[in-house]
């Protein structure tokens, strides 16, 4: 794993000087951790410990573990808040806030039992905070600004410390100017492994997480608009939008988990093709084998994770997105009308003497965007991106792949490319005629067939409310 590393504040003494200055219990006084920073937008290979008890490390979906340091038993860590750069898709990048150099920032993995010391450097121009999403923890470490604990000032360096109660999924983020410093980017990721075997927690073979997020970037801006509530554009996980979203890769008949962690501002149904999974954990903890089902589909609300697990037993290259289909878009127009049908090639060619770039966009729905070679502002994602075998996949924001393959060794997540399709398995155009359409033999006047029935069929004619949709 490539980091880059960096004094924080240039020098063993004036850490220890600004430690002094800052609001820090006085085991920091000595020296602070290392921040480790990452500028990379890649899926990070596991961070296999080397210190501490051992553990099965996730794989952070374009994204990496923060690695510690020991010091008498605790685990120590540094997170550093400040304004990052995130390359959310090939060509286009974002000005978000985040930790150690990403939006999302790093995740941060502890084993059940652990105590935990968590060292929080301010380098944004306001107050911030972390609450420790979901942990059981002293309530003067769950970071609400103003209820448990003063804000950290820009500069400041403040310290967390607990133990690592209960197994599980969390997540972190700021509790201090919450809409403005979410809206940016600042969250992550924290995963509790169990200290033994768990009676509801399996040993899988390969374990991925991730974040739900959402920006609302205009084309040709880099800096999200902060006071968006619902219209937002660039609909992402961990701060990527497809086709800059890497590949789930795993080896056929491997136990496959996924935790997958909501801080939008809207619900997102997670849909996975080819095969079907147990939703096996929650915020809350593992869920009890009496409650667990197969799904294909789950929603997973604001505030909310949910882990979910499945034996990758079909070959092939799987689909897996947000069911919600705008959601698997980038960089849409909400008022743009709707053209399909509407046949405007001879109001097109008038306009292209005045502006010669223009294009007819939607006569025959927003597939053809796929295809279009349009000019675009520069730092702009485009709408529907991501070229597949057969020809353009026609997604973007919360897509990507599950890539199922034989032969896939255990620990190798490289990309193995597209599935290769035996014969015969493909959809493939029909050349033949086709035979005179048929009645459909359940056709019938009904079990029941009316008595009498009226001379003519009745047209019943509704009236609607003239006071419009406001009221639903």
């Amino acid at each position: 794993m490539l980091f880059n590393r960096r004094s924080l504040l240039g020098g063993a003494g004036a850490i220890t000087a600004a430690a002094s200055m800052a609001s820090v219990s006085k085991v920091a006084m000595a020296a602070l951790p290392e921040p480790v920073m990452q500028d990379k937008p890649d899926t990070m290979p596991p961070l296999v410990p080397n210190t501490g008890r051992p553990y099965n490390p996730v794989v952070t979906l374009n994204g990496w573990t923060l690695p510690w340091r020991m010091n008498k038993g605790v685990k120590e860590f540094h997170l550093v808040a400040e304004p990052v750069v995130r390359e959310m898709a090939p060509g286009f990048k974002a000005h978000l806030w985040g930790y150690n150099g990403q939006s999302p920032g790093p995740t941060i993995e502890v084993v059940e039992g652990d105590r935990v010391r968590l060292f929080v450097t301010n380098k944004l121009g306001e107050l911030t905070s972390i609450h420790w999403h979901g942990q059981r923890l002293p309530n003067g470490m769950d970071g609400v600004t103003g209820l448990n604990q003063p804000g950290i000032p820009p500069g400041k360096t403040y310290v967390y410390e607990f133990v690592a109660r209960r197994p599980g999924t969390f997540m972190y983020h700021p509790h201090a100017d919450e809409m403005v410093q979410m809206a940016m980017g600042m969250m992550g990721f924290w995963v509790t492994h169990p200290k033994g075997k768990h009676p509801l927690i399996d040993e899988v073979d390969r374990d991925f997480c991730f974040l739900l997020n959402a920006y609302d970037i205009d084309p040709g801006a880099a800096t999200p608009k902060i006071m968006t509530m619902l219209d937002f554009n660039l609909w992402s996980w961990n701060s990527r939008i497809f086709p800059g979203i890497d590949p789930l890769v795993v080896g056929f008949k491997d136990k496959v988990r996924i935790r997958i962690g909501n801080l939008t501002m809207t619900n997102h149904p997670i849909h996975l093709h080819g095969h079907e999974f147990l939703v096996t954990g929650t915020d809350g903890g593992p869920t009890p084998k009496s409650t667990r089902r197969f799904e294909v589909t789950e929603d997973v609300a604001v505030g909310q994770m949910r882990q979910i697990e499945f034996l990758a037993d079909e070959e092939g290259d799987w689909a897996f997105h947000c069911h919600k289909s705008h959601h698997t878009m980038n960089a849409m127009g909400h008022d743009v009308p709707t053209m399909i049908g509407v046949d405007h090639t001879g109001v097109a060619s008038k306009i292209r003497k005045l502006v010669p770039d223009y294009m007819v966009m939607g006569e025959r729905g927003m597939k053809d965007m796929t295809e279009m070679d349009m000019p675009l502002p520069d730092n702009t994602a485009p709408m529907m991106a991501g070229q597949g075998p057969f020809g353009a996949v026609g997604m973007g924001g919360m897509f990507s792949v599950v890539k199922v393959r034989k032969g896939q060794k255990k620990g190798d997540y490289s990309d193995p490319g597209w599935y290769q399709h035996p014969a015969g398995t493909v959809a493939y155009e029909f050349k033949g005629s086709l035979p005179d359409a048929a009645r459909f033999q359940s056709e019938s006047p009904g079990l029941m067939p009316p008595v009498q029935r009226p001379k003519t069929d009745v047209e019943v004619k509704i009236r609607k409310p003239s006071g419009g949709h406001g009221s639903h």
